[in-house]
Formats: C-alpha cells, structure tokens, sequence
C-alpha cells in the first residue's frame, strides 16, 4: 500500500512543482516506485518532466470528469521507477464541471484507489489555491508537504491552509497528517533566509524538514530540458538537497 502525498500551499512561487518533480525522481533513484499527479492547469509538473501535454489522449481530467481507467493515463519519465499522471489546461473547467456530481470531494481518491497498490509513493503537485480539485487532492493523500519560501511574506497564507487541512480533516479525512513544512530557495549569506528559518522552526517545530532547498541555478534549468535536476546534473547542490530530502521522508515513513 503506497504512502500518498499532497505538495500544497495556495501562494505561487514557493517551489511547489519543483519540489514535486524531484522529490518524486529522488524517491525514484532511491528504488521507490512512485506515481506523480499533475493536478494543476498549468501542467508545468507535466512539460517539466518532458511530456508533450498535446499529444495526449488521457489526461487527469478524463480520470475525474469522464472516469476513465487511470491506467490509460499513465505514462513513463526518462526517471526509472518514476511514472506521471499528467494534466491539462482543461482542468480548469473541471471543478465547475465536478459540482454536481456525487461525492465530489472523493473523486481523485475513487482514482488513486484503482492504482495505489502500484506504488511505494504517490504524489500530487496541487494548484497554487484552495479550489475544489485541491480539495480532492488533500482528501485523498495521508498527508501533505508544505513548501515555504525563504522570503519576507513566507508565512503568510499559511495559517489560510492550515485552516483548510484542519476542516478536511474533521469532514473529509480524519487521518490526514502534516509530514512536514519544506524551507525552499534557502540563500545562507541572507539574513532573511535564516530568519525566515528561524521563524518558521519556531512555528512548527519538529515539523519542519532538517533539508531545506538551497537557492540553484541548476534546479531552474532543468525544467527547460523536460528532465529532473537529478537527470540534468547529479553532481548539483540541487539534486544533493533532493535525495537529502527524499531520504528523511522515507525515515518519517518507515
């Protein structure tokens, strides 16, 4: 049974589908078989990983909207061991269309059943909002990481999704835990980045990863390539943050 995981935090810019793409290809290297969904419009998660969203027939919008098989939306990475549900600007109609039907807030959870028992790790790379789909997203994962930017305005917002989790959790999904708050584009010569560390360690404790994501050229490249920065450069401080954090998530895990 695969350990399901929502990257969520409703402000942009945060390192969320960064930090899904290669938290997923680091699991990936480190022999866990995982399943990444693409469950935002914008579908950088997809073009990020070197799928061509054109010329697909299944997306995660005929999975909710249509019900179709997710098996037929799958496909493969240039990551062994890493697959991807994508996903397409057609989401973005699909939570008005997901408005009247039954049990709306289960959908994605109805579609992940189906595949779950395929997988170590199934993450989700939600929407930059606290939508319906995101909803989905959160009701079906057993927990949920949060990135958080090094910056001025780092914590704000976070108390809004915090709020969101809190009522999932007592109408939706009892069991949903947070597995960790991610500090990302971390500059140790900034006194904000360590403040921002600080602040956000005092907040939250035990719940804040010991990796945080360094600032990395090399993590902002890859993208272009369609590959994970662990495909484009191994050797990078990038890629070392990654596996770094994908180890400490198997350790919560084990």
């Amino acid at each position: 049974m695969s350990k399901i995981i929502s990257l969520a935090n409703q402000k942009g810019g945060v390192g969320k589908t960064t930090t899904s793409i290669n938290l997923a290809a680091a699991l990936a290297k480190l022999g866990q078989r995982v399943l990444l969904i693409d469950a935002d419009p914008q579908a950088n998660t997809s073009s990020g990983l070197g799928v061509e969203i054109r010329e697909l027939d299944n997306t995660i919008y005929e999975c909710l909207v249509n019900g179709i098989d997710p098996h037929t939306a799958v496909v493969a990475t240039n990551t062994k061991n890493l697959s991807l549900i994508p996903s397409h600007i057609d989401l973005v109609g699909a939570e008005i269309e997901m408005l009247n039907m039954e049990r709306r807030e289960q959908l994605l959870k109805n579609v992940i059943a189906q595949v779950r028992d395929e997988y170590d790790y199934i993450l989700i790379d939600c929407s930059p909002s606290l939508g319906l789909i995101t909803v989905n997203a959160l009701t079906a994962s057993d927990s949920v990481i949060i990135p958080v930017q090094c910056e001025f305005f780092a914590l704000e917002g976070i108390a809004k999704l915090l709020n969101t989790i809190k009522i999932i959790k007592s109408k939706l999904n009892p069991q949903l835990k947070i597995e960790g708050f991610l500090l990302t584009m971390f500059d140790n010569r900034l006194r904000l980045s360590n403040q921002v560390y600080e602040e956000v360690k005092r907040h939250f404790g035990d719940l804040v990863f010991n990796t945080v994501i360094a600032r990395n050229v090399r993590l902002s490249e890859a993208p272009s390539h369609g590959v994970s920065v662990l495909e484009y450069d191994p050797s990078s401080k990038g890629a070392k943050n990654y596996i770094a954090l994908a180890k400490e998530v198997i350790a919560r895990n084990k």
